[in-house]
């Protein structure tokens, strides 16, 4: 397996920080809950139909939620880079098969944590309730903006969007994820990125 990278735990203890600060001791407490675990590129931390088991929080690489419509087309929703969480919120709230794939963009890195221990946290400890409070407020700023911002835009205007949000994305990800993301070919991307 790969070396996972040092410093993991201070990049989730930095990210709680900032949300909600917690004290050592209760952060040690805590890193028992959380499993480190590694997912070579292109390999599936959930694919479409299975059930929503974990809650991943990304320490170096990156990986897209996306869902497969009935003509084989591929739907980008989210990419996940580091100092992140990433899951299927639908699937792990509601019990549901998944209708989305969680895929590693890049080699992956992931702190993980199991649904049951996750929500048994959420309920005990006011920290781990405000995180999933911050995760749940910023899926769906992130989904309204997405909605909103992007629809009346043209194609130029949705990539110059998606560089403010992300201004590495297109040197880490392919660009046939990225136009996926945006809605538009490769082609057009391709056309698009000449005129930046």
């Amino acid at each position: 397996m790969a070396k996972f990278p040092p410093g993991a735990w201070d990049q989730l203890r930095n990210y709680f920080s900032k949300i909600a600060p917690i004290s050592e001791g209760e952060f040690e407490d805590l890193k028992p809950s959380f499993t480190p675990s590694y997912f070579p590129r292109n390999s599936f931390l959930l694919r479409q139909g299975e059930l929503c088991q974990s809650m991943y929080f990304v320490v170096k690489g990156s990986f897209r939620i996306f869902h497969i419509n009935d003509s084989g087309q591929e739907l980008t929703r989210y990419f996940a880079f580091e100092n992140k969480f990433g899951t299927n919120l639908t699937s792990m709230i509601e019990g549901s098969p998944s209708v989305e794939n969680l895929q590693a963009v890049e080699p992956l890195f992931v702190l993980e944590i199991k649904k049951a221990t996750f929500f048994q946290l959420v309920e005990t400890i006011s920290q781990v309730n405000k995180i999933y409070r911050n995760i749940l407020q910023n899926a769906y700023i992130t989904s309204q903006r997405r909605i909103y911002d992007l629809q009346g835009m043209s194609a130029l205007d949705r990539l110059k969007w998606l560089l403010e949000q992300y201004p590495l994305i297109l040197s880490r990800i392919p660009s046939r994820l990225v136009a996926s993301y945006l809605g538009i070919s490769q082609y057009t991307l391709s056309r698009l990125k000449s005129e930046l």
